[in-house]
C-alpha cells in the first residue's frame, strides 16, 4: 500500500506541501482487515483516523437486542474516526469492514501537528464535517417525515452513478442491508424492490442494481 498517493487523493489532505503529506505518511500504520471485522466499536475511547485504502466499510449504531441501523458506508479515499480524534471522546458508532480492507490509521498527536501548521487542513476538516451532518440531518428528516417506499427510494437515488445513460448501484447491495438504512423491516424492503422491478423501474442483479426510469414519487 502506498500510503502517500492514498493521502493525496483525499481531499483533506490536498493543502498539504508535498514535505508535509510525506512525513504524515511516513508516520500512518498500514492495517489489513478481513471482512466483517469490527474496526471501531461505540463507546471505545481511541484517538485514531482512518483513512480508507481499498475494501468498504459501514458505520452503523445498535443496541442492546441486536437492532442496527446503517449510517453511511464508506470506501476508497473515504475515512473514519474524525470525531474521537477532534474532541478525545468515546466513538459515536461502530465501524465494520464489509469486505477485505486496508487502511493507513494516522494518531491524534500526529494529526494535531498538521493541524496547527496547516489552516487548509482544518477548513477541509471543517467542510467536510459540515456535510456530514447535512447528510445525517437529511436521513433524519427521511426517517421521520417520509414512508418506507420513500426512504428507500432516497437510498438507492443517493448510492446510484450514472452510467451508460442509466442509474447505476455498482454494488451489492442485500435486502437486509438496505432494511438497516432506512429503518424498516426486510420483508417490506423486498415488497418495494420486486414492485419496482416489476413495474420496469429498476432491475436487481446480482451485483448491481440499475434504476431504468425515474422512481415514483409515491407508492
Amino acid at each position: 500500500m502506498d500510503v502517500h498517493k492514498t493521502l493525496k487523493n483525499i481531499p483533506l489532505f490536498s493543502g498539504l506541501k508535498e514535505s508535509d503529506l510525506k512525513t504524515i505518511s511516513s508516520h500512518a500504520i498500514t492495517r489489513n482487515y478481513p471482512k466483517h471485522t469490527i474496526v471501531i466499536t461505540e463507546g471505545d475511547v481511541t484517538n485514531t483516523l482512518y483513512v480508507i485504502h481499498s475494501g468498504k466499510v459501514k458505520v452503523f449504531l445498535n443496541d442492546e437486542h441486536g437492532k442496527e441501523i446503517i449510517l453511511s458506508r464508506l470506501g476508497p479515499n473515504e475515512y473514519f474516526g474524525e470525531l474521537s480524534l477532534l474532541d478525545g471522546e468515546a466513538r459515536s458508532a461502530s465501524v465494520m469492514t464489509l469486505e477485505p480492507t486496508i487502511v493507513a490509521v494516522i494518531s491524534k498527536a500526529d494529526f494535531d501537528a498538521y493541524l496547527i501548521n496547516n489552516p487548509t487542513v482544518a477548513l477541509k476538516l471543517l467542510e467536510t464535517l459540515t456535510q456530514k451532518i447535512r447528510h445525517l440531518t437529511e436521513n433524519v428528516r427521511g426517517l421521520a417525515l417520509m414512508d418506507v417506499y420513500g426512504r428507500v427510494a432516497r437510498v438507492l437515488l443517493d448510492m446510484a452513478k450514472e452510467a451508460n445513460g442509466k442509474l447505476v448501484i455498482d454494488e451489492k447491495l442485500s435486502q437486509q442491508e438496505i432494511a438497516k438504512m432506512v429503518g424498516a423491516s426486510r420483508e417490506m424492503v423486498s415488497r418495494i424492490l420486486k414492485d419496482l422491478s416489476t413495474g420496469g423501474y429498476i432491475d436487481v442483479k446480482r451485483n448491481h442494481i440499475v434504476i431504468n426510469q425515474k422512481l415514483p414519487p409515491a407508492w
